[in-house]
């Protein structure tokens, strides 16, 4: 079963993802975990990747798409896998429809995680970390139990400069604006499985997988 994971800043991606792979025996591949892989393993696209990256310039399309290629051939991928993070936008996404096709693959599904926005909004600009040991917290759904004091160290708890109100709607309309054609490219195949992102982990897992089959 081969995977397209999709949702924006909040809507618990990472804790699904991982029931995902848990359930499903499947690998989760991100594109920043495939060009470290690359670089440190110095293959030929990594190296070429390098190039670009310490320029501090986008990698182009065509070495990414490398890079998914050899990653998804490797023998942990043999059941399927899931792609978080890319495709970002619809050329990526045809490119990937090309090399999938030449191998003789194809995506099964496009899970698209969707949370009202004044929910993510709660969900981001709610948590905070502590100065001393990093430990996280959220205001409203893991407080701690002294109002900005770490539980473990007793250190000040702050909130980050990117999770205010006026930074993570800024966020969420890039999600957006990025992200649509990519939906309506994924619905139009019929791949697209939208999923209620709000209730508790099972409850939104259980609609994970009634989808999945």
């Amino acid at each position: 079963m081969n995977i397209i994971l999709l949702g924006p800043p909040g809507a618990g991606k990472g804790t699904q993802a991982k029931r995902m792979i848990d359930e499903y025996g499947i690998p989760q591949i991100s594109t920043g975990d495939m060009l470290r892989a690359a670089l440190k393993e110095g293959t030929p696209l990594g190296l070429e990747a390098k190039k670009f990256m310490d320029k501090g310039e986008l990698v182009p399309d065509s070495v990414v798409i490398g890079l998914v290629k050899e990653r998804i051939l490797k023998d942990d991928c043999a059941k399927g896998y899931m792609l978080d993070g890319f495709p970002r936008n619809v050329s990526q996404a045809e490119a990937l429809d090309k090399t999938l096709e030449a191998l003789g693959q194809k995506i099964d599904h496009v899970v698209c995680v969707e949370v009202p926005n004044e929910e993510l909004v709660t969900r981001l600009t709610g948590r905070r970390t502590c100065r001393n040991c990093g430990a996280g917290y959220h205001i409203s759904f893991d407080p701690p139990k002294k109002e900005n004091v770490c539980d473990k160290c007793g250190g000040e708890l702050y909130q980050r400069d990117d999770d205010n109100v006026a930074t993570v709607t800024s966020r969420l309309k890039v999600y957006e604006d990025q992200t649509k054609p990519l939906i309506d490219y994924y619905e139009k195949q019929a791949k697209l499985r939208r999923i209620n992102g709000v209730g508790s982990m099972g409850e939104i897992f259980a609609r994970v997988k009634a989808v999945l089959g």
